[in-house]
């Protein structure tokens, strides 16, 4: 549901038309188009503010900026996780959906792609975050969710369930 509609009928273009980003597990960038084709990709329901955007987005990760012209193929991974992001950013979702952001990445790029969560997030965007990394998810949450074979086995406050002894031995590595 979303402001009480149900979407789960819905095609993707339509969710994206309601206000819903979404930046898949793995990027799944555009290879062989440049970072700016990229981000013009994103921005094709509302091409006429595609510029003004492209200028949030490139401040949010200026790295992009310096590889504008350059191809996703040939970005890193956290490159490619920032061009993910920015590219469903051109659409200025009210709702943006993560998964696993973190995968694959370096610690200090991980720290770089969660520093732009959360500033989109205290920014007023609402996230809604699937991430294995249950340390740095609980630190940025509101809410969590604990799922087993695709059931909620906890929930609650995060910062609840950070502090949780169940969920701190089986699935923060401890006490």
């Amino acid at each position: 549901m979303l402001n009480g509609q149900s979407i789960a009928q819905l095609p993707p273009h339509r969710r994206a038309a309601l206000g819903i980003g979404y930046v898949p597990e793995g990027r799944r960038v555009f290879a062989e188009l440049t970072v700016r084709e990229n981000l013009l990709m994103g921005a094709y329901l509302a091409p006429r503010e595609a510029v003004g955007r492209m200028g949030d987005v490139l401040a949010i990760f200026p790295r992009l900026a310096e590889r504008e012209r350059q191809l996703a193929a040939t970005l890193s991974g956290g490159e490619q996780q920032m061009l993910a992001i920015g590219r469903a950013l051109m659409r200025k979702p009210a709702l943006m959906v993560l998964d696993e952001p973190s995968l694959g990445l370096s610690p200090v790029l991980v720290q770089v792609i969660y520093q732009a969560i959360g500033d989109l997030q205290r920014f007023g965007m609402a996230i809604l975050l699937a991430e294995q990394s249950a340390h740095i998810a609980l630190r940025l949450a509101d809410r969590a969710y604990v799922l087993e074979t695709g059931r909620i086995v906890v929930e609650g406050a995060a910062g609840t369930l950070l502090n949780d002894l169940r969920v701190r031995e089986a699935y923060l590595g401890g006490v």
